[in-house]
């Protein structure tokens, strides 16, 4: 299933996307996506909706340096461990939205990623039960303000600015680990390719990610784990347009513009 949160005329609602290409439906759920959806019967052609970012967690974990190429062209080595770090629920937006460039940032870059959607309360899970507590995956941007990054020493306020986390364009749930865990990841400029990798590089795997998270921390409903970003990461302009593209997930495509 792809679950998608929407604006329709009437107002916004999680929905079923049905169908391929024109033909796209979007089938609203009752109340929330979590455990078995129930539908209304409602119904609306989804070209006459507008995606919205498919969902609003109460945090966003990340994962840094989880690719080897990105550590190296980052100029350090992969860590033995997974490296955590937070964006606030309030840099999320959807897609084509705006990316809003601040005016104290010099550089801010694209990264690519694959993300992880909780579908349950859980602490201490072993990687032997990830697969139990994953609602689904969708695609990340997880816009980065380069120059404040390295000003700083820590990522929170170069990852933190409002609309540095896309998300969507929906969450598609009834993925394998083993799927997921090898699935072709693009990121384009303009239509330029800039990232070209696979998610079978990710240094520290799926189970991995959320065993180690979850005895840090409780995870909830719709929290999103992001994966890391692979090789390529690179500076983005007003004007331009990137798109993260995930086989079987589809294509999260933004704008750029100043703030």
């Amino acid at each position: 299933m792809r679950i998608a949160r929407i604006a329709h005329p009437e107002g916004v609602a999680f929905v079923a996307v049905e169908g391929d290409g024109d033909d796209q439906v979007a089938a609203e759920i009752a109340e929330h996506p979590f455990g078995t959806p129930t539908f209304t019967g409602r119904r609306w052609p989804l070209a006459d909706t507008r995606l919205l970012a498919p969902i609003l967690p109460s945090k966003v974990l990340c994962v840094g340096k989880n690719y080897a190429d990105h550590a190296k062209e980052m100029g350090g080595e992969a860590p033995t461990s997974p490296v955590i770090f937070m964006k606030p629920s309030t840099s999320v937006v959807g897609p084509g939205a705006a990316i809003k460039l601040p005016p104290d940032s010099t550089r801010v870059d694209f990264e690519g990623e694959l993300a992880i959607v909780i579908g349950m309360p859980c602490r201490d899970v072993p990687a032997a039960r990830a697969k139990d507590v994953i609602l689904g995956y969708t695609i990340a941007n997880d816009v980065t303000a380069r120059d404040q990054q390295q000003a700083d020493g820590q990522w929170t306020r170069a990852k933190g600015h409002d609309t540095f986390c896309p998300l969507g364009p929906w969450i598609t749930t009834g993925v394998e680990l083993q799927t997921a865990a090898g699935l072709d990841l693009k990121t384009t400029v303009d239509g330029a390719v800039k990232q070209d990798s696979n998610t079978a590089l990710l240094i520290h795997e799926i189970p991995e990610l959320i065993e180690w998270i979850s005895r840090v921390m409780t995870l909830l409903p719709g929290d999103v784990i992001l994966t890391g970003t692979p090789a390529g990461v690179g500076p983005l302009a007003v004007g331009q347009s990137v798109s993260v593209t995930i086989e079987s997930l589809g294509t999260l495509t933004n704008t750029v513009q100043n703030r």
